[in-house]
């Protein structure tokens, strides 16, 4: 299982200025602002290069990778944790590092990675349906996977694959997922019946017509109505 610590060197220079205006200076000439806390020490404003930030997040273990950051001639384990990009082009605006002590246990998020196609999908038919696609674990940073991959080739129809059921270094890393959460199961292809012209013809047929009393009562409504027409002109008849 591959780890997420990586031989990568990112170099940080520090900067002084503040503000949109610095911002957009620096990003001018090929760098982006950053913020550089943790282990103890007092966050430090920087600049890096996007590009080699761009490499670790696009990277097999993306967020998660640890690398070497270099700042004021000093090397330091470190981590992406947070980043924001332009939201058109997807440029980077701005990134938050992380310095890592290894000793110290980490609580991080990897993904799950299914592998192989499910006996019960290739001979019995049905269809591989993926619940959880990540897992929160927690393990030392050198011990953090790049991902965890789970073999379903022999999974039948009907069963299921737990968090428990993932495979793990005992004592070296622990699941803060619910362990008895869904992973994944084998199921049955729901079928879609659609309704064919002929059925959609008798439905029609079988609709009921509009109400009669409708009708009827329009009818005697228009008959209320003349009757006391033609009683006034009988009236006015007999006066004459």
């Amino acid at each position: 299982m591959a780890t997420a610590t990586e031989k990568v060197n990112v170099k940080a220079q520090g900067r002084d200025g503040r503000g949109k205006n610095e911002a957009r200076r620096l990003r001018k000439s090929g760098s982006i602002p950053a913020i550089v806390y943790g282990a103890g020490k007092a966050p430090v404003p920087v600049s890096v290069d996007p590009k080699q930030i761009f490499r670790i997040l696009k990277s097999d273990s993306g967020h998660n990778t640890i690398f070497d950051l270099e700042l004021n001639g000093e090397a330091t384990k470190a981590m992406v944790v947070d980043w924001q990009t332009e939201p058109i082009k997807g440029s980077l605006l701005h990134i938050d590092l992380k310095r890592i002590a290894m000793d110290k246990k980490l609580t991080v998020t990897v993904p799950i990675v299914l592998k192989g196609e499910a006996y019960g999908v290739k001979t019995e038919g049905g269809i591989m349906e993926q619940v959880l696609r990540e897992v929160e674990i927690e393990c030392l940073p050198a011990d953090i996977p790049a991902h965890i991959d789970y073999d379903v080739t022999n999974m039948k129809f009907g069963e299921v694959v737990r968090v428990k059921d993932l495979p793990h270094a005992e004592g070296k890393l622990d699941f803060i997922t619910d362990e008895n959460q869904t992973v994944a199961h084998v199921v049955a292809v729901k079928e879609i019946v659609e309704a064919t012209p002929e059925a959609v013809a008798a439905e029609a047929a079988a609709a009921p017509a509009e109400p009669e009393v409708i009708k009827k009562g329009k009818q005697e409504t228009a008959e209320e109505g003349a009757a006391p027409a033609a009683e006034e002109k009988k009236e006015k008849k007999e006066k004459k």
